[in-house]
């Protein structure tokens, strides 16, 4: 087995059990796949048993895309890009009406998420998202633990299902929980944010001072506009998510 690169957060998922639980969260018959990270393929393997239309592969570890280049050269099903994730026009490359799946990286899983909350077309060609991330950041996007990261979650993606993966799932074992979360994208946006770029930045002013009133970051924003009933004595976890909607909007017309 090759070694995994401690550089680039690299746990092989190895549990049969827990790759047959993934798997079975939808249906991948003749379904166009993406995956992230496919590492040395446990996970690709029970995929293509499970007979998808295409299959893309994005592998940033040189080696391990080598060995999956061989393993799979005659398959013509299975597309294979050795390349960064966080650095590649994701809209190019995947296919229309395509689930995504990926044990990502814990060092850099919420760019990854942020990455594909902020795809230029919306709906996006992905229909669902199953994703594994550290149980703490995972929760911080499912809304257990409210924060910037469920907020920009909760604009575009909504949670269908999550489980928790043990330690003893990997190797190399890591010293936290992970979590697998299931996402589908939110069709129709209710708030109009032509830039997520202004929604990240509006949260990010906020929680940067999350133990402060609001008032002052508030004025900060929006000088004299208001929003009816919006309490400025809060704390900003105290604020629903489309409060920080209804501000970015109002920030755009600005």
């Amino acid at each position: 087995m090759l070694r995994p690169k401690k550089s680039l957060g690299q746990n092989f998922l190895i549990d049969k059990n827990i790759i047959n639980k993934i798997i079975n969260l939808k249906n991948i018959k003749n379904r166009n796949i993406l995956e992230i990270g496919p590492g040395c393929g446990s996970l690709t393997e029970r995929i293509l048993e499970k007979k998808p239309k295409s299959l893309t592969l994005i592998e940033k570890d040189y080696k391990l895309y080598e060995v999956l280049k061989k393993k799979y050269q005659n398959n013509n099903k299975v597309r294979l890009f050795n390349l960064d994730i966080l650095k590649i026009d994701l809209e190019k490359i995947i296919n229309v009406k395509s689930i995504i799946f990926g044990n990502l990286p814990y060092n850099i899983s919420s760019q990854i998420l942020v990455k594909l909350i902020k795809f230029k077309n919306w709906p996006p060609k992905f229909t669902d998202l199953v994703l594994m991330f550290q149980k703490e950041v995972a929760e911080k996007i499912a809304g257990t633990t409210f924060g910037r990261l469920s907020i920009i979650t909760n604009y575009r993606l909504k949670l269908l299902n999550k489980f928790n993966v043990s330690p003893n799932c990997f190797y190399p074992k890591p010293k936290i929980t992970s979590s697998v979360l299931h996402l589908s994208p939110i069709r129709k946006e209710i708030y109009k944010i032509n830039n997520l770029d202004n929604l990240e930045m509006i949260t990010n002013i906020f929680f940067s001072n999350k133990r402060k009133m609001i008032k002052k970051n508030f004025r900060k924003i929006l000088g004299k506009k208001s929003i009816k009933n919006l309490n400025l004595n809060l704390r900003p976890a105290d604020l629903k998510s489309e409060v920080y909607y209804k501000i970015t909007e109002l920030y755009e017309e600005k």
